[in-house]
């Protein structure tokens, strides 16, 4: 095994950046003004994360959402009138919370007057239970905001 001293453990580092560096072109002299022109980011560039996605900001693809939409299917159905461990999301778009009939809600979903709007479905399948203290719903949530409004627009079909 070879043994550096100190200085060999960074000599050989600042070599390399030095070659690296120098694959940039021409060396610049302290005089020389810096180049402050940017590239123009791709057209389809996917912009920086700036502030919270919003649902607004998605446009969600009723494909990717059935696919997401299967991690669901242990506890809830898009058919009408057929419940599970979780309540039919037949025409969810629109209903209010805790009214299909045949389903025992929690009082939390019962009592919260949601209306199951895109938007308000965008809040609650991040983190249902964050959104809706006493929900009996135990997923922990969709993460991916793309995900979340993929799954909307598939239920969005099931009207």
């Amino acid at each position: 095994m070879t043994k550096f001293t100190t200085a060999a453990k960074f000599a050989l580092p600042m070599a390399a950046l030095m070659a690296l560096s120098a694959c940039g072109g021409a060396e610049k002299t302290p005089d020389a003004p810096a180049d402050t022109t940017a590239a123009a980011p791709a057209a389809d560039a996917v912009p920086a994360p700036t502030a919270a996605v919003t649902f607004a900001s998605l446009k969600g693809d009723e494909v990717a959402g059935e696919k997401v939409f299967k991690q669901c299917m242990a506890c809830h159905v898009v058919t009408e009138g057929q419940n599970r461990v979780g309540p039919s999301l037949h025409g969810i778009i629109g209903r209010t919370a805790g009214q299909v009939a045949g389903f025992s809600y929690s009082t939390a979903n019962k009592t919260s007057g949601k209306v199951w709007d895109k938007e308000t479905l965008y809040a609650y399948l991040e983190a249902p239970q964050k959104f809706m203290p006493g929900t009996k719903m135990a997923f922990a949530g969709l993460k991916k905001p793309q995900d979340r409004a993929d799954v909307i627009a598939y239920l969005d079909t099931h009207d």
